[in-house]
């Protein structure tokens, strides 16, 4: 029984395809693609270098638009709207995490987290800075509100990045390679934490290289040369939660 059917449509592409012209040549870096995205899902994307992976990223992020298909977000259709229509949209619907943490380094976890709050007209400052230590909050982090980046570790950094994603209670929450910089340790704790928004009901697409992070997903898309390749539920889910606690103490010595 597909439980898919039941639930909302967060995420939907319609033979997307996306051409680049360099020089003389067309690349064709995405070849018709089509999905869909449930609420609730932890979706893994995964693909080689040139498999499409980062062109999709941008359409999913509303930072591109496709030469061709529907892309469409949260019941919006994304590819004729402008570059500031997208901007808007992007802000109110997407929480994105990085796995350079993007974060600003002469300011406080909080006003990291406040940031994408600035763009929206419905909150004050003060409501601003609630929702802003709510987010931290929940991440284990309302111990860190006023420390800097250079005051935190990099699970910690991840932490705020994650909360700052959450801040804005987006449609979907979409993570490009977040445990890449981090060790195996902190890897786990950040897909403990990913795994606990899941059981919460968020949407979570994760796009990575690491074949190990679609063990702890419910759903994995593989692409290569443009095309999807592999579409699978994940009937076996493993807990990230156990596979912390069976670390060794020295595993990143």
């Amino acid at each position: 029984m597909d439980e898919s059917k039941d639930r909302k449509v967060v995420i939907e592409l319609r033979d997307v395809r996306r051409e680049f012209r360099v020089g003389d040549e067309v690349v064709k870096a995405l070849r018709g693609v089509s999905f869909k995205i449930c609420e609730g899902e932890f979706v893994t994307i995964m693909g080689t270098s040139g498999s499409g992976k980062s062109t999709l990223l941008n359409q999913l992020g509303c930072l591109d638009t496709p030469s061709s298909g529907e892309y469409i977000l949260d019941g919006v259709p994304v590819r004729r709207m402008k570059r500031s229509q997208r901007a808007v949209l992007r802000n109110r619907k997407i929480g994105f995490i990085f796995q350079n943490y993007n974060l600003l380094p002469k300011t406080t976890a909080v006003e990291n987290v406040e940031l994408p709050l600035l763009y929206n007209n419905a909150y004050n400052a003060k409501q601003r800075r609630e929702a802003a230590i709510a987010a931290l909050q929940s991440v284990g982090l309302g111990n860190r509100l006023e420390h800097k980046s250079n005051q935190m570790s990099g699970g910690q950094m991840q932490r705020v990045a994650i909360a700052r994603a959450l801040v804005n209670s987006p449609a979907v929450i979409l993570a490009d390679e977040a445990t890449g910089n981090l060790d195996t340790r902190t890897s786990f704790e950040i897909l403990v934490l990913f795994q606990q928004l899941h059981r919460q009901g968020r949407t979570i697409i994760f796009v990575t290289h690491n074949p190990e992070i679609a063990q702890y997903s419910s759903r994995n898309i593989v692409l290569r040369d443009g095309h999807i390749c592999e579409d699978l539920q994940n009937g076996n889910i493993r807990d990230a939660a156990a596979a912390l606690a069976a670390l060794p103490k020295n595993a990143d010595d």
